[in-house]
């Protein structure tokens, strides 16, 4: 495929009305014509941690204890009643989002040592082969790139919206407007 989005954003069109994708930013961490694509959403915290989740017998104490306050985010409708780790981090030398995902907790230790921002995920999202190229046609989807902001847990609430500011001048009035236009 050669126009592969994966480690781009996909951000929610406004009026993607849909629970699950309102105002969503996903990085795609796949993308290409044998499987589809497949992200997580990166802006939906569940307001739980790892710990909260994962019992002290279901990880050994040097994995536990690295990541029990790793923040836990719903990722996607599919495969909710799986946890996965993913890495990110930024490199200052190409200026590029860096990502790793479907780690384990072992994987992710690893990668938090390395200096990784370590984030889990309930779920994914999943597109078969061709179905997120027909949403992108039918502007469902609005890409973007990724930058520095998308590591940075404090930006998580607004990242919709910064995003979309960046975009145009029409985007940064829409990304302004109130959810709900009847209390414009």
């Amino acid at each position: 495929m050669s126009d592969s989005l994966q480690g781009n954003l996909i951000l929610a069109v406004p009026q993607l009305k849909e629970p699950t994708f309102f105002q969503s930013v996903l990085l795609l961490t796949e993308h290409n014509d044998e499987h589809g694509a497949l992200g997580y959403i990166l802006n939906r915290p569940i307001g739980r941690v790892v710990g909260d989740l994962l019992s002290e017998q279901a990880l050994p104490p040097e994995q536990r204890e690295p990541l029990k306050d790793v923040p836990v985010f719903m990722g996607g409708p599919v495969n909710q009643e799986h946890l996965t780790f993913s890495a990110l981090g930024w490199s200052e030398v190409d200026g590029k989002l860096q990502f790793s995902t479907h780690l384990s907790a072992a994987e992710a230790v690893m990668y938090e040592m390395e200096g990784f921002h370590i984030r889990a995920f309930v779920g994914y999202s999943g597109w078969e082969v061709g179905q997120l190229e027909d949403e992108l046609e039918r502007k469902s989807w609005i890409t973007h790139e990724p930058n520095r902001q998308v590591i940075d847990l404090s930006k998580v609430d607004g990242l919709w919206k910064d995003l979309l500011r960046d975009l145009s001048p029409y985007y940064r009035l829409v990304a302004d407007e109130p959810d709900d236009l009847s209390l414009n």
